[in-house]
């Protein structure tokens, strides 16, 4: 049984940008946060860290996301833009090569563009600050779940410093949020506990990164961002972002058997390869600061937690430890924060004990957050006939033709365009691109010569 002294304290396992914000959020209910992470965490500038391998390719936090970090980090936005980060008018301040065709005369809505190294690092000012209940652990790793003596609850953690030597002990908590991103354990940890493992269903287009930085070039041009997608035709595609300290962030990405190579010469011979020679172009005025590095890890994947019939009181899981969606569509990083939102909803005004009692109903609602990304991000992956996972039956093949059809007509429909980038931007559900208004655009603009 908890005892009342730990009732007022909570457990964040991992300090990324789900379990910074997690972690802030629960600071305003209870006395004590300790945020458990595995990594070293920098006091300096920032720096990449291994557990975040991803970091060193192209992130973006849609207008959704920015608006929920600005809700619960008030100016967090404005300080990235000050220090580099740089917001984005998708399409109209953009290259943009669609599927279909290029983006012209229309507006879509806002993303911010950051290194997620200054992301991160300006969040954990933010959230781990002079004054703030929530402290870092640091270079600790999570092992499994404490359960409680009578079961049916979490009451704490089973960690290990990290190194050859490290010491294994317990910590108790009232509360257990796992935020550890990809590589998150969770599941087993349920297992362990002789409680029902969640399913995961799993759809694996086979994208992959390869990415490197470029010295922003004085005279890029009118756009700030640049992105040649690929199709099923062209399964290749590229990004050029602004980041901060002055740099281009390029990461090419390929399907299937296009895999983007990382060697110098593969990787500028995959770049003009891409069905826009605009790209490779932008790149020949530009000065290379690193060396190309891959990322494969892709898939989506969906473990249902919120399914499990006997959910322990006082756990609950959010980020990717719960949803993990292919990172080509940018949404991420605007779920987590959206989650984050609805915690700190779900809590407010109640006490520690009672939070920790609702876990279970708050572990539904954040589930809920990830359905409209994952509908995007499995419905566009199925597309491409090396995806590993179930295929489209009539209906799925039925409505990727429709979509198809409202991509191209946004490309130049204003009025489709503000409809297809406020579903993109996770500021509206998709099936709101199913009005007759949008329907009626959508077919006849495809239709047309």
């Amino acid at each position: 049984m908890v005892t009342e002294d730990v009732t007022g304290h909570a457990v964040v396992v991992g300090a990324g940008l789900s379990g910074l914000l997690t972690a802030d959020v629960l600071g305003r209910r209870f006395e004590r946060v300790t945020l458990i992470e595995r990594d070293t965490l920098p006091d300096g500038p920032p720096v990449f860290r291994p557990g975040v391998p991803q970091s060193r390719h192209v992130h973006i936090l849609w207008s959704r996301g920015m608006a929920a970090l600005e809700d619960l980090l008030p100016d967090v936005v404005t300080g990235l833009e000050a220090n580099g980060g740089v917001v984005v008018g998708a399409p109209e301040q953009m290259r943009w090569l669609s599927a279909a065709e290029w983006f012209t005369g229309v507006r879509g809505t806002d993303y911010l563009s950051v290194s997620r190294e200054l992301l991160e690092s300006a969040l954990r000012r933010g959230v781990v600050a002079d004054g703030s209940s929530v402290t870092v652990l640091d270079r600790h790793e999570v092992t499994g779940l404490l359960p409680a003596r009578a079961g049916g609850a979490v009451v704490g953690v089973r960690l290990r410093e990290r190194g050859a030597d490290g010491a294994e002990f317990t910590v108790e908590a009232g509360l257990v949020v796992v935020a550890a991103g990809r590589g998150s354990r969770a599941a087993g940890w349920l297992g362990e506990l002789g409680l029902p493992v969640p399913v995961t269903e799993r759809l694996d287009a086979r994208v992959g990164y390869s990415s490197r930085y470029y010295r922003r070039p004085a005279d890029a041009g009118p756009w700030k961002a640049m992105y040649v997608q690929g199709n099923p035709d062209v399964p290749r595609g590229g990004v050029i972002l602004p980041v901060d300290d002055g740099r281009w962030l390029v990461t090419l990405i390929g399907q299937g058997e296009h895999q983007p190579p990382t060697g110098e010469e593969d990787w500028l011979a995959f770049a003009a390869s891409l069905r826009s020679a605009e790209l490779s172009q932008a790149l020949k005025g530009a000065v290379p600061l690193s060396d190309a590095v891959a990322f494969r890890a892709t898939a989506n994947e969906w473990t249902h937690f919120e399914r499990v019939g006997r959910w322990p009181r006082g756990l609950l899981v959010v980020g990717d430890a719960l949803c993990r969606f292919n990172p080509v569509y940018g949404h991420g990083m605007t779920v987590a924060a959206v989650q984050a939102q609805v915690v700190a909803g779900r809590i407010a005004g109640r006490e520690p004990a009672d939070i920790a009692a609702r876990t279970r109903q708050t572990q539904r609602a954040v589930a809920k957050c990830a359905r409209p990304a994952w509908m995007i991000a499995t419905g566009e992956d199925r597309r491409y006939p090396d995806t590993d996972g179930p295929r489209p039956g009539r209906l799925g093949r039925a409505q990727q033709d429709y979509l198809a059809r409202v991509l191209a007509a946004a490309n130049t429909d204003p009025v489709v365009a503000e409809a297809f980038f406020a579903v993109l931007s996770l500021n509206r559900r998709p099936e709101t691109l199913l009005t007759p208004r949008i329907a009626t655009r959508a077919l006849r603009r495809r239709n047309t010569p």
